[in-house]
């Protein structure tokens, strides 16, 4: 799905949210198979970051199939909310934190990853997985993250990035628009959604940019890990306590 550049906030959140309800059954899939199974070593490495931190409590934003959350719980027994726009993909994570048993530990609800539905310092870590760039408005998206974080709480982003060294940077990004697309396409049976997610990526601001988005949210000590040739991109920064 393209997003088209001159749409309202409004629309193209429904078209973001069109697009993972209609993807949500393949996402799980997808996801490991597109990247070789490389997204699960990124998450393992987001979590082991976050757990470290021994947050009280986590949000998880744009969580998706709730794959994040349960592999937090491998680390922390701390209670964990997931928040995302997309009905389908939720139901299914619903699902899968049942099957688990994890009920009592992770919380799925609908909500406005711009707007959520939560007192301010109402967590201690804040988490998001390849979702950021989907925010119609980034900086309120983070604004919204500062927020709800406790004094001196973290914020971790997991988000793909372009690498910048020969020949990863030519071979990735022949994978990412050509094949990845087509083989996308094909699977998820969506003939627009895996067109959205290079454009995605070749619009979001990685590396220092994105540095400096979180340091206008309001964020200290901004540090970006870059993972697999620089793939993707560990984001970490924290509340100041000075703000509370």
């Amino acid at each position: 799905m393209t997003t088209p550049t001159h749409t309202t906030g409004f629309e193209k959140k429904e078209q973001v949210r069109h697009m993972f309800d209609s993807i949500a059954g393949r996402y799980d899939f997808l996801n490991h198979f597109l990247s070789f199974g490389i997204d699960k070593i990124w998450r393992k490495k987001i979590v082991k970051m976050i757990a470290k931190e021994k947050p009280g409590s986590v949000l998880d934003v744009a969580t998706g199939t709730a794959d994040l959350a349960i592999a937090l719980t491998k680390r922390t027994a701390s209670p964990v909310t997931g928040i995302d726009l997309s009905q389908k993909m939720l139901e299914i994570g619903i699902e899968k934190v049942a099957q688990k048993g994890l009920d009592r530990q992770i919380t799925l609800s609908l909500a406005d990853s711009e707007d959520l539905p939560f007192p301010e310092a109402s967590f201690d870590a804040a988490m998001v997985a390849f979702g950021v760039r989907n925010f119609e408005d980034l900086q309120k998206g983070l604004q919204e993250m500062y927020r709800i974080l406790s004094a001196g709480g973290m914020i971790g982003v997991l988000e793909f990035s372009m690498p910048r060294h020969f020949p990863v940077k030519q071979i990735y990004r022949f994978y990412f628009r050509y094949l990845l697309p087509a083989v996308g396409r094909w699977i998820s049976k969506d003939p627009s959604a895996y067109t959205y997610l290079p454009e995605s990526v070749d619009k979001f601001p990685n590396g220092k940019k994105f540095l400096n988005e979180l340091e206008k949210a309001g964020f200290v000590n901004p540090a970006e890990k870059r993972l697999s040739f620089g793939i993707a991109s560990i984001y970490t920064a924290y509340k100041s306590v000075e703000n509370e």
